[in-house]
Protein backbone atom coordinates (compact mmCIF):
# COMPACT_ATOMS: atom_id res chain seq x y z
CA UNK A 1 0.00 0.00 0.00
CA UNK A 2 1.24 3.34 -0.63
CA UNK A 3 0.24 7.01 0.69
CA UNK A 4 0.09 8.81 -2.35
CA UNK A 5 2.66 11.56 -1.16
CA UNK A 6 5.69 11.16 -3.96
CA UNK A 7 8.96 11.01 -2.02
CA UNK A 8 11.53 11.99 -5.35
CA UNK A 9 11.81 11.59 -8.86
CA UNK A 10 13.20 9.13 -10.64
CA UNK A 11 15.12 9.52 -13.96
CA UNK A 12 14.81 6.25 -16.66
CA UNK A 13 18.26 4.94 -17.24
CA UNK A 14 17.58 1.75 -19.19
CA UNK A 15 14.68 0.00 -20.83
CA UNK A 16 14.99 -3.43 -22.21
CA UNK A 17 12.32 -5.25 -23.85
CA UNK A 18 11.66 -8.99 -24.00
CA UNK A 19 8.87 -9.32 -26.16
CA UNK A 20 6.30 -10.26 -23.39
CA UNK A 21 7.93 -7.89 -20.74
CA UNK A 22 10.24 -4.78 -20.14
CA UNK A 23 12.85 -4.48 -17.56
CA UNK A 24 13.20 -0.87 -16.59
CA UNK A 25 16.10 0.90 -14.47
CA UNK A 26 15.54 3.78 -12.76
CA UNK A 27 17.94 6.31 -11.13
CA UNK A 28 16.57 7.01 -7.84
CA UNK A 29 17.12 10.65 -5.65
CA UNK A 30 19.36 10.21 -2.64
CA UNK A 31 18.53 7.97 0.22
CA UNK A 32 15.28 6.37 -1.20
CA UNK A 33 16.67 3.23 -1.63
CA UNK A 34 17.86 2.80 2.14
CA UNK A 35 16.88 -0.24 3.21
CA UNK A 36 15.21 -1.22 0.25
CA UNK A 37 14.67 -5.35 -0.33
CA UNK A 38 14.25 -7.66 -3.44
CA UNK A 39 10.22 -7.96 -3.72
CA UNK A 40 9.17 -4.71 -1.91
CA UNK A 41 6.63 -2.78 -3.97
CA UNK A 42 7.71 0.77 -4.95
CA UNK A 43 5.26 2.75 -7.02
CA UNK A 44 5.95 4.15 -10.01
CA UNK A 45 3.74 7.02 -11.43
CA UNK A 46 1.39 5.15 -9.44
CA UNK A 47 2.27 1.54 -10.95
CA UNK A 48 3.21 -1.16 -8.16
CA UNK A 49 6.46 -2.39 -9.28
CA UNK A 50 8.55 -5.21 -7.45
CA UNK A 51 11.99 -4.26 -6.99
CA UNK A 52 14.39 -6.96 -8.46
CA UNK A 53 17.02 -6.32 -6.40
CA UNK A 54 18.39 -4.09 -2.95
CA UNK A 55 18.23 -1.56 -5.30
CA UNK A 56 22.09 -0.49 -4.20
CA UNK A 57 22.51 1.81 -7.34
CA UNK A 58 19.80 1.72 -9.37
CA UNK A 59 15.58 0.95 -9.18
CA UNK A 60 15.29 -2.87 -11.27
CA UNK A 61 11.71 -4.06 -12.21
CA UNK A 62 10.64 -6.28 -14.74
CA UNK A 63 7.18 -4.64 -15.96
CA UNK A 64 4.27 -7.47 -17.64
CA UNK A 65 2.26 -7.39 -20.89
CA UNK A 66 -0.88 -7.12 -18.46
CA UNK A 67 0.57 -3.76 -16.73
CA UNK A 68 2.15 -2.47 -19.89
CA UNK A 69 -1.64 -2.89 -21.62
CA UNK A 70 -3.28 -1.34 -18.61
CA UNK A 71 -1.47 1.75 -17.75
CA UNK A 72 1.01 4.90 -19.17
CA UNK A 73 4.51 2.16 -18.48
CA UNK A 74 3.45 0.96 -22.07
CA UNK A 75 5.36 4.80 -23.56
CA UNK A 76 8.16 4.94 -21.44
CA UNK A 77 11.21 5.68 -22.58
CA UNK A 78 14.85 6.33 -21.65
CA UNK A 79 15.41 10.21 -20.09
CA UNK A 80 11.77 10.19 -18.76
CA UNK A 81 11.26 11.13 -15.27
CA UNK A 82 9.04 9.55 -12.88
CA UNK A 83 7.09 9.50 -9.69
CA UNK A 84 8.52 7.22 -6.65
CA UNK A 85 7.30 6.08 -3.86
CA UNK A 86 8.03 3.28 -1.16
CA UNK A 87 5.49 1.23 0.65
CA UNK A 88 3.87 2.64 3.85
CA UNK A 89 4.70 0.93 7.31
CA UNK A 90 2.20 0.20 10.21
CA UNK A 91 3.81 3.10 11.61
CA UNK A 92 3.72 5.62 8.61
CA UNK A 93 1.73 8.74 8.96
CA UNK A 94 -0.44 9.36 5.65
CA UNK A 95 -0.68 12.50 4.57
CA UNK A 96 -2.50 11.27 1.10
CA UNK A 97 -4.62 8.43 1.00
CA UNK A 98 -4.08 4.91 0.59
CA UNK A 99 -3.39 4.09 -2.80
CA UNK A 100 -2.78 0.21 -4.11
CA UNK A 101 -0.49 1.03 -7.07
CA UNK A 102 -3.36 -0.82 -9.26
CA UNK A 103 -4.25 1.54 -12.14
CA UNK A 104 -7.54 1.94 -13.38
CA UNK A 105 -7.55 3.38 -16.73
CA UNK A 106 -5.58 5.94 -18.35
CA UNK A 107 -6.35 9.60 -18.80
CA UNK A 108 -5.16 12.39 -20.98
CA UNK A 109 -4.39 15.79 -20.15
CA UNK A 110 -7.06 17.77 -22.43
CA UNK A 111 -6.30 21.18 -20.59
CA UNK A 112 -3.71 22.88 -18.93
CA UNK A 113 -4.33 26.85 -17.52
CA UNK A 114 -0.63 28.00 -16.14
CA UNK A 115 -1.12 30.57 -13.32
CA UNK A 116 1.93 32.00 -11.36
CA UNK A 117 3.15 29.73 -9.26
CA UNK A 118 -0.02 26.83 -9.13
CA UNK A 119 -1.41 24.89 -12.30
CA UNK A 120 -4.97 23.66 -13.23
CA UNK A 121 -5.40 20.53 -15.23
CA UNK A 122 -8.40 19.10 -16.98
CA UNK A 123 -8.71 15.42 -16.90
CA UNK A 124 -10.47 13.55 -19.44
CA UNK A 125 -13.01 11.06 -17.20
CA UNK A 126 -13.56 7.35 -18.28
CA UNK A 127 -17.36 6.59 -18.72
CA UNK A 128 -17.14 3.39 -16.85
CA UNK A 129 -15.67 5.02 -13.47
CA UNK A 130 -17.46 8.62 -13.81
CA UNK A 131 -19.30 7.61 -10.75
CA UNK A 132 -16.83 7.18 -8.42
CA UNK A 133 -15.29 10.79 -9.28
CA UNK A 134 -16.71 13.57 -7.30
CA UNK A 135 -15.62 16.88 -6.14
CA UNK A 136 -13.68 17.11 -3.22
CA UNK A 137 -12.88 13.21 -3.48
CA UNK A 138 -9.65 11.86 -3.77
CA UNK A 139 -7.65 10.75 -6.82
CA UNK A 140 -4.33 9.29 -7.49
CA UNK A 141 -2.84 10.56 -10.42
CA UNK A 142 0.49 9.36 -11.36
CA UNK A 143 0.79 8.54 -8.03
CA UNK A 144 0.14 11.28 -6.32
CA UNK A 145 -2.90 11.70 -3.86
CA UNK A 146 -4.72 14.81 -5.03
CA UNK A 147 -8.26 16.67 -4.00
CA UNK A 148 -11.07 16.80 -7.15
CA UNK A 149 -11.92 20.07 -8.26
CA UNK A 150 -14.64 20.56 -10.45
CA UNK A 151 -16.72 17.51 -12.05
CA UNK A 152 -17.93 17.55 -15.79
CA UNK A 153 -20.02 14.58 -17.78
CA UNK A 154 -16.61 13.70 -19.68
CA UNK A 155 -13.40 15.32 -17.60
CA UNK A 156 -12.93 16.59 -14.15
CA UNK A 157 -10.34 19.40 -12.80
CA UNK A 158 -7.11 19.03 -10.31
CA UNK A 159 -5.35 22.20 -9.05
CA UNK A 160 -1.88 21.60 -8.41
CA UNK A 161 0.20 23.68 -5.85
CA UNK A 162 3.57 24.74 -5.92
CA UNK A 163 4.95 22.03 -3.32
CA UNK A 164 3.63 19.52 -5.50
CA UNK A 165 4.71 20.76 -8.99
CA UNK A 166 8.37 20.75 -7.08
CA UNK A 167 8.46 17.47 -5.79
CA UNK A 168 6.19 15.09 -8.64
CA UNK A 169 6.47 15.08 -12.25
CA UNK A 170 3.46 16.60 -12.77
CA UNK A 171 5.01 19.89 -13.28
CA UNK A 172 6.04 18.55 -16.61
CA UNK A 173 3.18 17.36 -18.10
CA UNK A 174 1.32 18.70 -21.35
CA UNK A 175 -1.71 18.77 -22.80
CA UNK A 176 -2.23 15.28 -24.43
CA UNK A 177 0.08 13.65 -21.75
CA UNK A 178 -1.24 10.11 -20.87
CA UNK A 179 -1.58 9.68 -16.88
CA UNK A 180 -2.40 6.70 -14.90
CA UNK A 181 -5.64 7.07 -12.50
CA UNK A 182 -6.28 5.23 -9.63
CA UNK A 183 -9.91 5.63 -8.10
CA UNK A 184 -10.19 5.86 -4.53
CA UNK A 185 -11.19 2.28 -3.27
CA UNK A 186 -13.25 3.50 -0.22
CA UNK A 187 -15.38 5.82 -2.63
CA UNK A 188 -15.78 2.95 -4.81
CA UNK A 189 -17.06 0.57 -1.91
CA UNK A 190 -19.38 3.50 -0.76
CA UNK A 191 -20.78 3.78 -3.84
CA UNK A 192 -20.96 0.61 -4.98
CA UNK A 193 -22.92 -0.40 -1.76
CA UNK A 194 -25.12 2.19 -1.82
CA UNK A 195 -26.18 0.89 -5.08
CA UNK A 196 -26.85 -2.30 -4.17
CA UNK A 197 -28.96 -1.43 -1.10
CA UNK A 198 -31.24 0.90 -3.34
CA UNK A 199 -31.44 -1.91 -5.70
CA UNK A 200 -32.38 -4.35 -3.37
CA UNK A 201 -35.46 -1.42 -1.64
CA UNK A 202 -36.69 -2.11 -5.15
CA UNK A 203 -37.03 -5.26 -5.63
CA UNK A 204 -39.08 -5.80 -2.48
Amino acid sequence: MFSGIVEGKGKVLKIKDHGDYLNIEISPPSKFNKGLRKGASVSVNGVCLTSKDNGSKTLKFDVITETLERTSLKNIQKGDVTNLERSIKASSEIGGHLMSGHIHYTGKITHIEEKESTKDMKISLSKKYEEYVMEKGYIGINGCSLTVGKVNKKDFYIHLIPETLKVTNLEGLVEGSEINIEIDQSTIAIVDTVKKTLARKKSR
